[in-house]
């Protein structure tokens, strides 16, 4: 027989899947469910924390816990679909440009008429041939910052460079500092391995670095993860001192820096990267999908020395290596200039599409950076983003809620909106209809 708790869990699923229970309904406190159903509090809060799991309530600090909305279909959170013939995405950045695919198709032509065709059979090192790694670092060197080849690693994209580090290099259990709102692939990651995100506060257009400290009086945090060029979602770009500051924490508390650049190469003129100011503790992380295309898995990690027999072995455990016919196609875009042209053309793209958001939403509270390909959009106090993202789905327009960005327990009413990965005529059509809507 099923015990009590587990019955009062059933009857919750059942009367939410069945629509008794709708959308947005604020279901009892804790203590009123413990008193009502005669059980005890902490098996009431067990109640809500399962019911959560399952993606079925959301709880928020001093509002109390809520019914989502299930009936949203797949890929308006963290999980990757295929978007439905005549979607508008706004979820995820695909940015791609006029031509690309002919393009594609002349680089493997040249591959295969040049070389050692044969060499694309065999295994490669695990970071990488050292003639394809000296190519990326010479690409990714700007200003003072001039990697080296032993410092690279060739990895299967941004996210696995982010898995290959967490793996290497952290243990479950961990205690890692984040951006309250921070990459959803880095939450995934930190939920996959069992480590502790604790959320750094976020103020002035940055995040709260005395907060930061306070955390690392109080606990024993091992690394911090910081997006300082483009964060994703809230678009910020971080002052020279910033950065500065976010190192001299780190060694003040032995900290190992995770610095995510997947989109810097957006931003014409930047401060240096945190792996400049401290490169004998920063992992740099980038890769080619954003400023290529996203079908080609080709990511880069740079780091220091001593790090890097770890992270051959991460490499090795999930991949062996990065696939080098890829690897060539990139390497010589870099030489011949492609990628440079790809990237000049990518800024100027996500410039009008900005330019198109303020447009259309006009005074419309929206946190975006005139370089990217994302804005973040609080909603008013009395409107859920559930209720907004359905809506929105009716009309064929998918977008994200706040909650896969969200480390605190305390999810603000937002949607992310995805700018890059529809033509600049659905993208207007679509922000007239979020402007109607909200």
């Amino acid at each position: 027989m099923k015990n009590k708790y587990k019955m009062i869990v059933d009857k919750y699923v059942d009367l939410i899947r069945s629509g008794e229970l709708t959308a947005g309904t604020r279901l009892p406190t804790h203590r009123d469910l413990a008193a009502s159903k005669r059980i005890s509090l902490a098996t009431a809060t067990r109640v809500y924390a399962e019911l959560e799991t399952m993606g079925l309530v959301s709880g928020e600090i001093g509002r109390g816990t809520f019914v989502r909305e299930i009936s949203l279909p797949p890929g308006h959170g963290i999980d990757q679909h295929d978007v439905a013939a005549g979607i508008i995405d706004l979820n995820f950045n695909y940015p791609s440009l006029p031509g690309q695919g002919e393009l594609f198709r002349e680089a493997l032509r040249q591959i295969s008429g040049s070389g050692d065709i044969e060499s694309h059979l065999r295994c490669q090192p695990h970071a990488g041939r050292l003639s394809d790694r000296q190519i990326i670092a010479g690409h990714l060197s700007r200003g003072d910052f001039e990697p080296k080849a032993d410092n690279v690693i060739i990895v299967n994209g941004a996210q696995h460079g982010l898995t290959v580090t967490v793996m290497g290099l952290l243990r479950p259990g961990d205690v890692v500092a984040v951006d309250a709102l921070t990459y959803s692939g880095f939450k995934v990651l930190g939920a996959l391995y069992h480590l502790e995100l604790i959320p750094i506060p976020v103020k002035n257009n940055g995040p709260d670095l005395e907060a930061l400290r306070q955390i690392c009086r109080l606990r024993h945090v091992r690394a911090i993860y910081v997006m300082p060029t483009l964060h994703n979602p809230l678009g910020w770009v971080l002052s020279h001192e910033q950065r500065k500051e976010i190192v001299n924490i780190a060694r003040s508390n032995d900290l190992l820096i995770i610095e995510d650049a997947a989109y810097h190469y957006l931003v014409k003129t930047q401060p240096p990267a945190v792996a400049f100011f401290a490169p004998e503790r920063t992992i740099y992380v980038t890769g080619f999908s954003k400023n290529v295309a996203t079908g080609l898995r080709i990511g880069v990690i740079i780091c220091p020395e001593v790090y890097r027999p770890a992270l051959e072995r991460a490499v090795r455990a999930t991949t062996w290596n990065t696939p080098s016919l890829i690897v060539s196609l990139v390497c010589n875009w870099i030489q011949d200039g492609t990628v440079s042209r790809f990237e000049t053309l990518k800024r100027r793209d996500a410039r009008e599409r900005q330019r198109i958001l303020k447009e259309t939403l006009g005074h419309m509270t929206c946190l975006s950076h005139p370089d990217s390909y994302f804005a973040w959009f609080p909603l008013p106090e009395d409107m859920r983003a559930d209720n907004v993202v359905k809506v929105l789905m009716e009309n064929n327009i998918s977008v994200s809620t706040a909650e896969p960005f969200c480390i605190s327990q305390n999810v603000p009413q937002a949607i992310r909106l995805a700018l890059g990965s529809v033509s600049y005529e659905n993208l207007h059509k679509a922000l007239q209809k979020v402007r109607n809507l909200v």
